[in-house]
């Protein structure tokens, strides 16, 4: 018996995953719950297991390519076929694969009726044109080059393997099509133009997570009216208890950050004004109040801005912060966080001040109502009891949602956790 397993839809919504890395060859025996390839998604990198006992008869789609939800990744071949007869099998079903190549052709599922219709992108006119009666394989980067130079890919024969079109095809192409051109007409330099670029340019294809930020922050400003208030807090109490316990931390391996202070405070402030722990149904015409706190962290990594979050941060002391920060910090380099490490957040805070920006405008986290930006600490001359005193100045950047949290509570909740940041020892008394 063979079983078609399809890409699944593995929460929060995502429609489409990038394959990082195969784990199965054709042939191979497989067990329930073995990973079967590594996607990256619009969230997370992640292995998706084998639902299934048996052996792979064929595997669709290559690192690299963007498969979408529903899409075949996998024959197993339940039947208990080994050694060459699964490989012959395999062949015969991946023919077909390699033929679509996942989003870039059609793809044909074996045993199904599924087809993915082409990918149109560099197509210079409405018109779907093709070379026989085969549309183009190619590479995202070959489209992407035809895309900018306005070639027709499904005119373009690939050099590559199985008649891929690769980006030298494509600028092999444009520059064939640009003689022609100035045979015709010699003004005509504009194709000459971009030819004497190519080589000036680097073209990616864009990656799951800088699509999805990509998505998220336009989504943010097209449905949340921001204001951002600016504020400075004078911290050197908060230094002297951090510098006084940083070591007795260390010692139990746990780094303590002001960071974690920061993520205390915060959560206290949000238990004494709940809206900027809510968001708006506009649709439904209501408010949601939320009676848990989960703080995210926008954490940079090597593939993108990703956030985390700390769940039930209220209930946390400063060292349980500390540890949950680290863990999820660690998580985030080495992209071995989950949808669930990071679903669920209520408010945000970003710092960019290790970086070494002072003041931003931090964009909201829709639906989330509000973003704590947190910038870098300076020593800075502050007036204290009517003297003029050496300090330590955190600045604090906080967005906010007009629609739900007025001027005045936007400030007060500010001020709130300033109060909590000036005087550490007050986050105890919690």
């Amino acid at each position: 018996m063979r079983y078609v397993f399809k890409f699944p839809d593995i929460g929060e919504g995502l429609d489409e995953g990038t394959i990082v890395e195969w784990h199965v060859e054709k042939g191979q025996s497989v067990k329930m719950g073995d990973p079967l390839v590594t996607m990256e998604t619009d969230k997370v990198v992640t292995a998706i297991p084998s639902p299934k006992d048996g052996i792979i008869a064929a595997k669709f789609g290559k690192v690299g390519e963007t498969i979408h939800v529903g899409a075949a990744l996998v024959e197993i071949d339940m039947a208990g076929i080994e050694g060459a007869a699964a490989i012959e099998e395999a062949t015969k079903t991946e023919a077909v694969a390699e033929e679509g190549a996942g989003v870039v052709g059609t793809l044909e599922v074996a045993g199904n009726s599924m087809v993915l219709s082409a990918s149109k992108e560099g197509v210079a006119s409405s018109e779907h044109r093709v070379i026989g009666d085969k549309k183009a394989l190619a590479t995202p980067v070959a489209r992407a080059v035809a895309k900018e130079l306005g070639v027709d890919i499904n005119r373009v024969i690939g050099s590559g393997p199985a008649g891929r079109v690769t980006k030298d095809d494509i600028i092999r192409f444009s520059k064939s099509s640009s003689t022609l051109s100035n045979s015709k007409s010699p003004s005509s330099t504009s194709t000459s133009a971009i030819e004497s670029n190519v080589n000036l340019v680097e073209v990616e294809p864009l990656t799951q997570i800088r699509k999805t930020i990509a998505k998220n922050m336009l989504n943010s400003k097209h449905n949340a009216a921001h204001m951002t208030v600016f504020e400075e807090v004078e911290i050197s109490e908060l230094v002297s208890v951090r510098d006084r316990y940083k070591d007795k931390y260390k010692n139990d391996n746990v780094k303590l950050t002001y960071l974690a202070f920061i993520v205390k405070a915060t959560a206290a402030s949000l238990k004494k004004f709940r809206a900027l722990n809510s968001e708006m149904d506009s649709e439904k015409g209501v408010m949601i109040y939320k009676k848990y706190y989960n703080v995210g962290i926008a954490t940079d990594t090597d593939k993108g801005l990703v956030v985390p979050v700390i769940r039930n941060a209220d209930k946390l002391s400063i060292k349980e912060i500390a540890i949950e920060i680290q863990k999820i910090s660690e998580k985030a380099r080495d992209g071995k966080l989950t949808l669930d490490d990071m679903k669920d957040g209520t408010f945000t805070i970003t710092s960019y001040g290790s970086i070494g920006g002072k003041f931003a405008v931090p964009v909201i986290n829709y639906p989330q109502a509000g973003i704590l930006g947190i910038g870098r600490i300076s020593e800075q001359p502050v007036v204290k009891e009517k003297q003029v005193v050496p300090g330590t100045v955190l600045p604090l950047s906080l967005s906010v949602d007009h629609r739900i949290a007025d001027g005045g509570e936007t400030a007060r909740f500010l001020n709130s956790i300033m109060a909590y940041l000036s005087d550490p020892v007050s986050l105890l008394m919690e």
